[in-house]
């Protein structure tokens, strides 16, 4: 991939040093609207980003503020069912914390296999369980030809060889800390915010019942088609992590009639204010 080419574009258009990287799930779009003077720059103009194909993932990098935090906004994801390597699903992760971001914050829709999360509800994972079927850590570990980066001005460059340690350990993946910050807000702003496993499954094709069964005897509470690959890269290179599920729909566990993208789509929306409520809270505690 071309991470230093892709550094030299954004940094002369990046006009401040990320805190936060932000990556928008399925029907989560509207969270970007809070971005305050936003620059946005379009995926396909990127070095090394591709398109993001998936129904209602728009695309577009915003560089901004919101509540007074330095922002990256990934409004739209790169999934692995879109026919896309890992590396290059996982490639905004690593660019963020390129340019200095500390924190990756990830949305995702998922499907609940917990009768107790219902459709609109926020859901903040504990864990997950990987079930892509292979790893976006798997290939060469060394960054080919090193690169040197500077993002502030009066600042000598470092050069950066590998991406991070060769065998991370995913012990607290999902960061006590910021979950405690999140659980504080959640409750000072009267937000549900239970906490649940998630587990990453490769799609397109929703999961069938015995699937569903299987993985919630595994002791999964959400099943979903991303996060995973972007969680594990964010802690490989060193990017703490919050993730919040929006739940859109029940497993077929529960009832027999088919999923619809639409009906997907709605009860993300519904959750979207509770959602932006608490991230906008959540990055005033963070500074």
């Amino acid at each position: 991939m071309v991470y230093q080419e892709t550094i030299n574009y954004l940094l002369p258009r990046i006009n401040i040093k990320p805190l936060c990287a932000i990556i928008l799930g399925t029907g989560l779009g509207k969270l970007a609207d809070q971005v305050e003077n936003p620059t946005e720059i379009e995926y396909p103009s990127i070095p090394g980003f591709v398109r993001s194909t998936a129904p209602s993932h728009h695309g577009t990098l915003i560089i901004g503020t919101i509540s007074q935090t330095p922002v990256l906004v990934f409004k739209g994801r790169f999934h692995y069912y879109e026919g896309y390597s890992m590396e290059q699903v996982v490639y905004p992760v690593r660019i963020a914390r390129l340019l200095g971001a500390k924190y990756l914050l990830v949305t995702n829709a998922a499907g609940s296999l917990n009768i107790n999360f219902q459709p609109g509800q926020l859901v903040r994972l504990s864990d997950h369980i990987n079930m892509f079927g292979t790893n976006p850590l798997i290939g060469a570990n060394i960054l080919t030809p090193s690169i040197t980066i500077t993002t502030e001005k009066n600042c000598s460059p470092s050069e950066i060889n590998e991406f991070g340690e060769r065998f991370p350990s995913l012990h607290a993946a999902y960061d006590p800390e910021l979950a405690q910050i999140a659980n504080e807000v959640a409750h000072n702003f009267h937000i549900s915010l239970p906490s649940g496993v998630y587990c990453g499954v490769s799609g397109p094709s929703l999961e069938t019942r015995a699937e569903c069964v299987m993985i919630k005897n595994w002791g999964a509470d959400l099943v979903g088609m991303s996060t995973v690959p972007e969680v594990i890269t964010a802690v490989h290179c060193g990017l703490r992590v919050l993730a919040v599920s929006v739940v859109t729909n029940l497993s077929n566990i529960f009832h027999s009639a088919p999923h619809r993208q639409e009906e997907i789509r709605a009860n993300a929306d519904r959750a979207s204010t509770d959602l932006m409520l608490l991230i906008q809270k959540f990055l005033e505690k963070i500074q």
